[in-house]
């Protein structure tokens, strides 16, 4: 968890509930506290540096306490780290935490991006709740076509903004036998369309 979650009582709650944790501080103050505490300091990155030092606090359970020193701007700058994980080095916790899901940074980015979440606005709070409700149900349909259709393609890596952009935005047509789904027809001309088309055949067969 990113520092917005790390308060003292937010971290017991989840301790006591027996959640495992790799979580950051959320106060300043305490890191450079902290940082005088440490007796020694390992590199870690370029211009950063990890420590240990006992809990600050009593948190319920057992857990172990990392502070990370970075250079920027010829001054050195403290946060700190709490965990109840067994790894065997300091720096794995930190790849760690810089591993999580980064929700913050490439979810809410490439929702905005990819799906207009800035540049629509609605007037009434309703109206704004029900986009947000709707943008959600965009990304988690993404998702699932991402695992479903596109994985394993030339496509993989491709984010909300580029699959809506670039692939989702073929012209085309949906021709139905029956009222069932009987092939999706792109436009030949476009790039991406016979790659396309084998990727919406197994997503929609399931397979």
């Amino acid at each position: 968890m990113d520092g917005g979650s790390g308060a003292d009582d937010e971290l017991r709650w989840l301790l006591a509930k027996d959640y495992h944790i790799m979580a950051k501080g959320i106060s300043n103050r305490r890191a450079e506290a902290l940082a005088k505490k440490v007796g020694r300091w390992d590199p870690y990155q370029e211009n950063s540096w990890l420590g240990e030092v006992e809990p600050p606090i009593d948190y319920g359970r057992p857990v172990r306490v990392f502070v990370k020193r970075r250079l920027k701007n010829g001054e050195y700058l403290h946060s700190y780290y709490v965990s109840t994980l067994s790894l065997p080095s300091k720096s794995c916790f930190l790849h760690l935490y810089d591993d999580r899901g980064s929700a913050e940074v490439e979810q809410f980015r490439n929702d905005k991006n990819g799906l207009s979440m800035e540049a629509r606005r609605k007037h009434s709070f309703l109206g704004q709740k029900g986009y947000i409700l709707l943008t959600d149900l965009a990304h988690n349909l993404l998702a699932d076509f991402c695992h479903q259709a596109l994985a394993g393609t030339k496509f993989e890596g491709y984010g909300p903004k580029r699959i809506v952009r670039d692939l989702l935005a073929i012209p085309g047509k949906l021709v139905f036998n029956d009222k069932r789904l009987a092939r999706v027809e792109l436009l030949s001309q476009n790039q991406f369309s016979e790659a396309l088309a084998i990727c919406l055949e197994r997503y929609c067969s399931g397979g």
